[in-house]
C-alpha cells in the first residue's frame, strides 16, 4: 500500500473489488492526490456514491464517512447532507454514467440549478458493465454490446454535436471538466479546482473496461490496447470527434450563489425579523 492508500482507503480491502485491469483505481488515485495536496484529511471529506462498479468501489475503500443512494438519488441526499453539515465538510460523489447521465440526470440538474456545493466524479465506462455490458448513454455509435449486437444506434450524450457538459452548463453549473483516467497530473489538478469551487462541480472521467468493453465492444480482452484506445479518445479524429477535448470546460468557481449559504442567510434574516 502507497501512502495515499494507508491514509485514506481500508487496508482490508486492498486491493480493491474492482477487475483487474479496472481504470477505477487511477479515478480514485487521482481524487486522493487532490485531496492530499489540498491537506484534506479522512474527517474533512463525505465521500458518497452511486450504484454500479463506481459506486461500489467507492462505498468498499474510502475509510471516512460515506453514504450511498441508489438509483440516481445520490445527488438529492447530498443536496439534504449540505444543509446539514458544517459549511466547510467537503462532499464528494463518485457515481457511474448511468446514475448521473441516466436516472440521476433530474436530480443532477437540480443540484447544478441550485449550485449545491458538492464535487460530482463521473467515472465512465462507456456502458452498463457492471449488469453485462450493455450499452448506455456515452456508448460510441455503431459500436457492439450485449444489447447491441449490431451496433448502438442511439444518440449519445457526448457525440454528433451534443455534450452533457453543455447541458450541465446551461443548467447551472460553476465547474466542469473532462479527462480520461489514464491522464497525469492535470486531471488531479482539475479536481483540486472542483473541490475548491464553493457551488456545484461535476469532472467527467472516461475509464477504460476490460471486462466487458474492451472484449465485447474492442474485441480484445488485451490491456495494453485496451489501455491505448481510450488514451486515444481524445485524439484529433478519435471516436467522438475531433472537438471532444479533455480539460477544463467551465470555470465560473463562485460565480452565483451557494444554495445552502443563501438558505441560511435567509434563515437568520428570518430568525431576525427583517423577512416578513
Amino acid at each position: 500500500m502507497d501512502s495515499l492508500s494507508t491514509r485514506y482507503l481500508r487496508a482490508k480491502k486492498i486491493p480493491s473489488t474492482a477487475c483487474g485491469g479496472c481504470g477505477l483505481g487511477q479515478v480514485h488515485k487521482k481524487i486522493l492526490m487532490a485531496m492530499d495536496e489540498l491537506a484534506l484529511g479522512v474527517g474533512d471529506v463525505v465521500w458518497g456514491s452511486g450504484i454500479g462498479c463506481a459506486g461500489r468501489q467507492t462505498f468498499n475503500t474510502w475509510k471516512g464517512d460515506n453514504f450511498a443512494g441508489t438509483h440516481g438519488r445520490v445527488y438529492a441526499i447530498a443536496t439534504g447532507l449540505r444543509l446539514a453539515l458544517p459549511e466547510d465538510k467537503k462532499i464528494i460523489i463518485t457515481s457511474g454514467d448511468g446514475d448521473a447521465f441516466g436516472i440521476g440526470l433530474s436530480h443532477l440538474l437540480h443540484c447544478a440549478r441550485r449550485n449545491v456545493d458538492i464535487t460530482v466524479i463521473v467515472a465512465d465506462n462507456l456502458g452498463y458493465q457492471s449488469t453485462g455490458g450493455q450499452y448506455g448513454y456515452t456508448t460510441p455509435l455503431g459500436f457492439v454490446s450485449d444489447s447491441s449486437p449490431y451496433g448502438a444506434i442511439e444518440q449519445n450524450w457526448i457525440q454528433n454535436g451534443i455534450d452533457i457538459l453543455d447541458v450541465l452548463r446551461a443548467g447551472g453549473a460553476t465547474f466542469l471538466a473532462r479527462h480520461s483516467s489514464l491522464e497525469g497530473y492535470d486531471a488531479v489538478k482539475s479536481v483540486k479546482a472542483a473541490i475548491k469551487n464553493v457551488g456545484f462541480s461535476l469532472i467527467h472521467f472516461i475509464y477504460p473496461c476490460v471486462s466487458h468493453f474492451g472484449p465485447v465492444s474492442l474485441k480484445t480482452r488485451d490491456i495494453d490496447r485496451i489501455f491505448h484506445w481510450f488514451k486515444g479518445i481524445f485524439e484529433a479524429g478519435g471516436v467522438f470527434g475531433e472537438n471532444f477535448k479533455s480539460g477544463i470546460f467551465h470555470d465560473a468557481g463562485n460565480s452565483r450563489p451557494e444554495f445552502a449559504s443563501s438558505l441560511r442567510s435567509q434563515r437568520a434574516e428570518v430568525e431576525a425579523g427583517h423577512l416578513r
